[in-house]
């Protein structure tokens, strides 16, 4: 291997002249990351070298930012994925102990659950040119006694504008959670159950769900209206973006 880049959400790997292999996920080292082959015309059509070195630049600062490490209890490793060509935003609320530990969002119960609400299969949704996912927070928060600790407020000042800027061919977003929501629907004050109920006033663009934790099974099952009237309007127009 002659050397080892790290490009944006890209792992770059030049293996030769003519084969680059390049992985879906900065995962710093971590295992289980998975790669595609692409030549280098499809590489430089994918990077065009003025916007591209900007959005690389930043996304390597992101990566390394450190600015609330002494919050953090399991130290900082930022997960989130992100490229320019992407028509679906995943607005999520921090990364778990499992996705700390292997650096691929949504690589837990929660992601299992939020794929099948999509009605997509894990090459779609790992496809940074398809669905890019910034959670509120980078890194995991840590537990306390109820579970996961909120997201650090530290990120959304600090890169949340400046990274939603660099994805200017957003077809849809979804928003999972009440802290994702706050940022995303500032001018909404009700319920969780409120927001999501008026997903027909934000629809198709902006749409309001539940976060896919486990933990909100008791919600799923007081909301049965939520799989049975939005899901399947939901995956008819995840569907037809990714179609276009």
């Amino acid at each position: 291997m002659a050397n080892d880049i790290l490009n944006g959400e890209y792992r770059v790997c030049h293996l030769s002249k003519s084969v680059t292999y390049i992985n879906l996920h900065i995962t710093n080292g971590a295992s289980g990351t998975k790669c595609c082959a692409l030549n280098r015309g499809a590489v430089s059509s994918i990077m065009p070298n003025t916007d591209m070195t900007k959005f690389n630049k930043l996304v390597t600062e992101v990566k390394s930012c450190t600015i609330c490490k002494n919050m953090l209890p399991d130290g900082v490793r930022p997960v989130f994925q992100l490229h320019p060509k992407a028509q679906i935003l995943i607005a999520g609320q921090a990364p778990g102990r499992k996705v700390h530990e292997s650096g691929i969002p949504f690589d837990d119960a929660s992601g299992n659950r939020l794929r099948e609400w999509l009605g997509i299969n894990q090459e779609t949704f790992y496809n940074p040119k398809k669905i890019a996912i910034l959670p509120m927070g980078f890194c995991y928060p840590g537990t306390g006694k109820n579970g996961d600790l909120p997201p650090r407020p530290e990120c959304e000042p600090a890169w949340r504008e400046q990274l939603l800027q660099q994805l200017p061919n957003l077809k849809m977003t979804l928003v999972l959670g009440r802290y994702a929501q706050k940022y995303h629907f500032k001018k909404e004050s009700g319920s969780l159950t409120e927001l999501v109920k008026s997903w027909k006033k934000y629809w198709p663009n902006e749409i309001p769900l539940p976060h896919p934790s486990p933990r909100n099974n008791i919600w799923l099952s007081n909301n049965q209206w939520f799989e049975r009237d939005l899901l399947p309007k939901l995956q008819k127009r995840v569907s037809s973006v990714l179609s276009q």
